[in-house]
């Protein structure tokens, strides 16, 4: 467990708060909080680039994980957190359930961080990442899969054709590309850029590559969500949506500033 610009604990008295992250709403209120001075802030993520987006906040202490259950506790144990803020992303289901039960456990209140939607297109919806799958190898033509590392195995297994018909696009992060490698990946079919992308670069990616389906999670507007949608109009390209496990009930970044801000003194 990493840590930079570590300040809290001692007899420090401020506001203590520990925000689970890794996305832009995270790394968005780290950045609000920060820049307000009110509090202490403690920013989790699950990978190094997560963590590199928080270094630098004077107020911050950015943790990457995944946290252990003993270090989960260790880190209770050591600060005095008036909330948690679980800003994990939509998909991560299981990372939500363990923030609640840790929040359950030590008796601290608990804001979730809804991600606003874009749904204003058509496209193919599927429940998962394997019916996604199964899906295209129904289909012909180029294929763009914007879903990340993690979800390439069930790709490659299920799609006959793969090397000659998909492009990744991933994360520029050695990981991920070090996986779609191990995986048979070519390395020339291998996109590691940092999104979110506007309407325009998605727009030159399908035409460069031919792209007829372009593949999504419906990661909502600030996953670039809208844009793909607004590309795939435009080129005449079909976009295969990977909808949402579960509809949230959270807040809405700019409602949870309000809640922290009224209910906290942040």
């Amino acid at each position: 467990m990493a840590s930079a610009n570590t300040r809290l604990g001692g007899s420090d008295v401020r506001p203590q708060v520990l925000v689970f992250g890794g996305t832009a709403e995270g790394r968005l209120l780290v950045e609000w909080l920060d820049g307000r001075d009110t509090c202490d802030i403690v920013a989790c993520t699950a990978t190094e680039y997560g963590a590199s987006l928080l270094f630098g906040g004077e107020h911050v202490t950015a943790l990457q994980g995944p946290l252990s259950p003993e270090q989960k506790q260790t880190l209770m144990s050591d600060h005095h957190f008036c909330c948690i803020v679980d800003a994990t992303h939509p998909f991560a289901l299981h990372i939500s359930e363990s923030i609640a039960a840790l929040a359950l456990e030590h008796g601290v209140d608990l804001l979730r961080i809804e991600r606003e939607n874009t749904e204003d297109g058509t496209w193919v919806g599927v429940e998962n990442v394997e019916e996604a799958a199964r899906y295209l190898a129904t289909t012909t033509g180029n294929i763009m899969l914007t879903t990340g590392s993690k979800d390439l195995a069930t790709f490659v297994k299920h799609i006959p054709d793969f090397n000659d018909r998909v492009w990744a696009r991933l994360l520029p992060v050695v990981d991920s590309v070090s996986h779609a490698k191990e995986l048979g990946v070519p390395t020339d079919r291998i996109l590691a850029l940092q999104g979110p992308f506007s309407t325009q670069l998605n727009c030159a990616f399908i035409r460069e590559y031919s792209i007829n389906h372009l593949v999504t999670k419906q990661s909502g507007a600030t996953g670039g969500f809208g844009e793909k949608i607004a590309a795939a109009k435009e080129c005449d390209c079909e976009l295969v949506v990977i909808l949402r496990p579960v509809q949230e009930t959270g807040l809405f970044l700019e409602d949870a500033k309000k809640e922290l801000e009224a209910n906290y003194g942040l």
